[in-house]
């Protein structure tokens, strides 16, 4: 239910002093109180544009707090969208994971060096998997060469046709069932060989923090993360199918096309997308929580430094991926920290400078259309 083949990136200035004149003392113009964003509004109205029923977002620097909206939440009513809208974030869950496994590598729990096998014994078998042979460290940096379940032709089948959707969308999955999808095919490659974005990887974390802290990753991430960074909007929602409200309604049309009916996929079991992209979350959340780890409020320096220690990403020029964490450097030279996130009927992207003071969370709430990068160029690259 996240995304798979194509990874998804989705993807402060200085205050300029001019001149007032060209006398013997030049007069500084008065210091700017707010950032503009228009571009950012401009690109979120392209994305509608495009096709895309709607967009949410948060901008946070030291300005303060810019929300942009465009476009409706409800085909049916018309409602517009809301910049407080909740939302499946997806592939956004990996950050959060990680977060909570390097957190425990720093408590001296457990080692990013362990083998998947220590903690997970006879779990990473068949077709040529090998748990005896994979670190931890690679299961969150995607060189594990595990076979990504959402690419497994019984799963897309089961749940990514528009008949499995609305037949299946309530079943409920283990983490151990999506990971037996990933065992029935042969590994992408050897561990180590080479990057491939695999959503079982994060499945198989989620695993490793319940085997080895004796509770749900659910909890470890409540404990951890949600509760003492008052996330109030940010959930594991477990198999609940429905979205909070505040919310919008979301939607797919099961093809990479802009024709063709248009359906609403709002309700869903999220363990389909257990430990890699089952996480409900909003944007002001999502800019406090990557603001505060890149700051280094979450992870002590050496743990975040592994956690920014990045493999190319070929497939995206610019682009790295470290551990649950990806850097894009921008047309402008900029670099940006984050995690995109696909879901069905949600595309999100949040992402933040070095820093952490400047950041931008956002949401579409169709999975069809729409240039998220160019929102994210938009507002760090503005001209």
């Amino acid at each position: 239910m996240t995304a798979s083949r194509t990874l998804r990136i989705g993807l402060v200035g200085a205050v300029a002093l001019t001149a007032a004149s060209l006398t013997a003392s030049a007069v500084a113009a008065p210091t700017p109180t707010t950032r503009d964003h228009s571009a950012t509004q401009e690109a979120m109205d392209a994305a509608v544009q495009d096709g895309v029923p709607g967009v949410a977002g948060q901008v946070k620097d030291k300005y303060g707090v810019w929300k942009g909206t465009s476009g409706v939440g409800n085909l049916k009513t018309g409602q517009t969208r809301s910049a407080h809208d909740r939302y499946r974030a997806g592939s956004l869950t990996k950050t959060f994971v990680s977060t909570v496994l390097l957190q425990l590598e720093a408590e001296g729990r457990l080692s990013l060096d362990d083998k998947v096998d220590k903690w997970l014994p006879g779990v990473v078998r068949g077709n040529g998997h090998d748990g005896r042979r994979i670190t931890l460290r690679q299961l969150l940096n995607h060189t594990s060469g595990i076979f990504d379940y959402l690419a497994a032709e019984e799963f897309g089948r089961k749940y990514g046709t528009k008949d499995g959707f609305f037949k299946n969308r309530y079943d409920t999955a283990t983490l151990g069932q999506l990971v037996k999808y990933a065992m029935s095919h042969k590994p992408e490659s050897a561990p180590g060989a080479s990057w491939n974005y695999s959503n079982t990887n994060y499945s198989l974390a989620a695993m490793v923090i319940e085997s080895a802290t004796g509770n749900s990753y659910g909890d470890e991430i409540r404990h951890r993360i949600i509760e003492p960074l008052g996330l109030h909007a940010t959930s594991v929602p477990g198999t609940y199918p429905k979205v909070p409200q505040p919310s919008s309604r979301a939607y797919s049309k099961f093809a990479a096309s802009t024709t063709g009916p248009t359906y609403d996929v709002t309700e869903l079991n999220p363990t389909l997308s257990g430990g890699s992209g089952d996480m409900i979350s909003d944007s002001g959340d999502l800019n406090r929580f990557y603001s505060a780890l890149l700051r280094g409020k979450l992870l002590p320096k050496a743990q975040l430094t592994a956690m920014k220690t990045t493999v190319k990403v070929d497939e995206v020029p610019g682009a790295g991926y470290g551990l649950g964490l990806i850097e894009r450097k921008l047309s402008c030279g900029v670099t940006v920290w984050g995690h995109g996130g696909q879901i069905i009927g949600s595309l999100t992207d949040a992402v933040t400078t070095a820093d952490g003071r400047h950041s931008l969370a956002f949401n579409f709430n169709g999975d069809w259309t729409g240039d998220s990068g160019a929102v994210i160029e938009a507002e760090f690259c503005r001209k």
